[in-house]
């Protein structure tokens, strides 16, 4: 038994769709959400600019004493390094594995799609990861980078015209692969415009949401190590965002289908620490 919180970040409101699932699957659970909405998106980033800014964010979720931490976040989960993992002293999870893992098991034909930031696309940490689990596997890769802002600006609606747009834009990339039955949404951005995606497809292939796998993965694994809450009542749900919690509320509310009220609080850049190269 572990009552303390389950910490989850990303650099914007796509965890939200892992803190959905986690709040379905484990209702006793207390959760600690970090989105880092004044820095969004992290997807154009460098490297070494993403990792710091992972870094900071997992810092703060370990002020809240959290017993896991959840990287809701393809882009950081796509460039995290063991050393970086292993520093925070409380196990940890990205959204590579997981999805990987549910993609695979889904798919047919072995052709799998993947869509994300450009920094998750280009560091090929799906496909290497769909490989080490199907080596006959063929992954196909699209950058999808106007995804994220088009999200966090509330662009989600299945038949909001510019979002479908540039889903067609970006899509058309697999028009070509009639093998392909399943299709990675390696930004947890990316399934608040489900709709959007499968309609293109004509809802003929399998979405892999990876908010979804990850918090099957989270309840999986605190199973397995005897780390589950145990409570009477329902867990707790607390949110921390860097820029406007009302503008984070509002969007957030319509995905998760409830108010956040009190819950959501502003917590400004400056007070997460230096950056880890800025250090002395």
């Amino acid at each position: 038994m572990d009552n303390r919180p389950i910490g989850v970040f990303d650099s914007g409101l796509g965890g939200l769709t892992a803190v959905k699932e986690l709040r379905r699957l484990l209702p006793q659970e207390d959760i600690v959400y970090f989105g880092d909405t004044g820095r969004v998106p992290y997807g154009s980033r460098g490297r070494d600019t993403i990792l710091a800014f992972a870094a900071q964010d997992m810092a703060f979720l370990k002020r809240h004493d959290i017993k896991m931490v959840v990287s809701a976040c393809g882009t950081v989960s796509s460039v995290m390094t063991d050393q970086l993992a292993r520093s925070i002293g409380v196990p940890f999870t990205g959204v590579v594995l997981p999805t990987a893992q549910a993609a695979c098991a889904a798919s047919t034909t072995g052709v799998i799609g993947v869509i994300g930031t450009s920094a998750t696309v280009h560091s090929g940490s799906f496909a290497r990861a769909v490989r080490n689990i199907r080596s006959d596997a063929r992954v196909l890769g699209r950058p999808c980078p106007l995804f994220v802002p088009l999200v966090e600006n509330g662009y989600i609606a299945p038949g909001n015209p510019v979002t479908k747009l540039v889903a067609q834009e970006y899509l058309s990339a697999f028009d070509d692969e009639p093998e392909m039955d399943t299709l990675i949404l390696g930004c947890t951005h990316f399934p608040l415009i489900y709709d959007i995606i499968a309609d293109y497809f004509h809802y003929d292939i399998t979405l892999i949401d990876s908010g979804k796998a990850t918090a099957r993965y989270v309840e999986g694994f605190l199973t397995e190590q005897g780390m589950l809450a145990r409570r009477e009542k329902p867990g707790e749900t607390e949110y921390y965002v860097t820029d406007a919690a009302d503008d984070f509320s509002s969007v957030a509310q319509r995905f998760l289908g409830s108010p956040l009220g009190d819950q959501v609080h502003r917590i400004p850049i400056e007070e997460l620490g230096a950056l880890p190269q800025e250090r002395k």
